[in-house]
């Protein structure tokens, strides 16, 4: 385990997904800060796994498999973009080839686009539901037949609180994205259980991540710090939660900790959806 320098969290502990073979869709780094995709890269190779990180962006994704790789890690860096249902089959072949399987399918991919049913334009709405809603039918489709040969899997979807509860602005696309990957989680979830495969969702709240810097800012008035600050202050910790949050979650439920854990929702987000007002 890394010390100086080290971006490990204190509460690490090794082994927890030792031997799994991870596809990790979404997993392309951003040149500065921290995005789920990176965080849940390197401590699922922490834990370890081995991985595929796959990304819309080659570079993106080699940015986060170089990083697994700096620690002496295993990864490989694909690329695919999850609307097209040719590169997802590319994808899962590929994915079985480099890895001899795919024991956990991990999809990160999403996009957030402000607007309400009136402001949001048609071309908006269909963007956000093909890449958060219709890329994850079309990664499941390719990826649920190696999980069934094998008679085992994990599928971790990452969703958001806002399919739950209006979060301070209008969201239309982004929250009926969000509420049709729990119910399409769930329904996965029933179909293959007596099959060994396992999904479930994590929802992540108010987090720091590079994600919220350019779609968001306009609904908090324009100034990064400004948003900054108002999202900590409207989470009741007093602080915004960041991919290492999201990244447990997903990690557990990887695991074979969370083997009677299934189509159901791990809620990450500070205890912001359990508050009326």
């Amino acid at each position: 385990m890394k010390t100086a320098g080290s971006i490990v969290p204190a509460h690490h502990r090794a082994g927890r997904v030792d031997g799994k073979r991870v596809l990790l869709i979404g997993g392309g780094s951003p040149e500065e800060g921290l995005s789920n995709g990176k965080a849940s890269a390197l401590l699922y190779a922490r834990e370890g796994a081995s991985l595929v990180i796959a990304d819309r962006d080659l570079t993106a994704a080699e940015r986060t498999a170089e990083a697994v790789r700096a620690e002496g890690f295993d990864a490989t860096a694909m690329r695919a973009d999850i609307t097209s249902a040719a590169d997802l089959e590319a994808l899962s072949e590929g994915a079985v080839k480099a890895l001899g399987g795919i024991d956990v399918l991990h999809n990160n991919v999403g996009i957030a686009e402000t607007g309400g049913p009136v402001e949001t334009s048609e071309e908006s709405w269909r963007r956000v539901l093909e890449v958060n809603q219709t890329g994850i039918f079309l990664a499941c489709k390719h990826v649920l037949p190696v999980m069934v040969e094998q008679g085992a899997g994990s599928i971790v979807n990452i969703g958001s609180v806002a399919a739950l509860r209006w979060i301070g602005f209008p969201y239309v696309a982004y929250t009926a994205s969000k509420a049709a990957v729990m119910a399409m989680t769930q329904n996965i979830a029933l179909q293959y259980a007596a099959q060994g495969i396992r999904a479930n969702c994590v929802l992540p709240g108010l987090m720091d991540t590079p994600m919220i810097r350019t779609p968001l800012t306009a609904s908090y008035g324009g100034d990064v710090d400004s948003m900054i600050e108002q999202r900590n202050r409207t989470s009741p910790t007093g602080k915004m939660g960041d991919a290492w949050d999201t990244a447990y979650a997903a990690l557990f439920l990887a695991s074979d900790e969370a083997r009677y854990v299934n189509g159901t929702q791990i809620v990450v987000d500070g205890g912001l959806s359990a508050r009326c007002a």
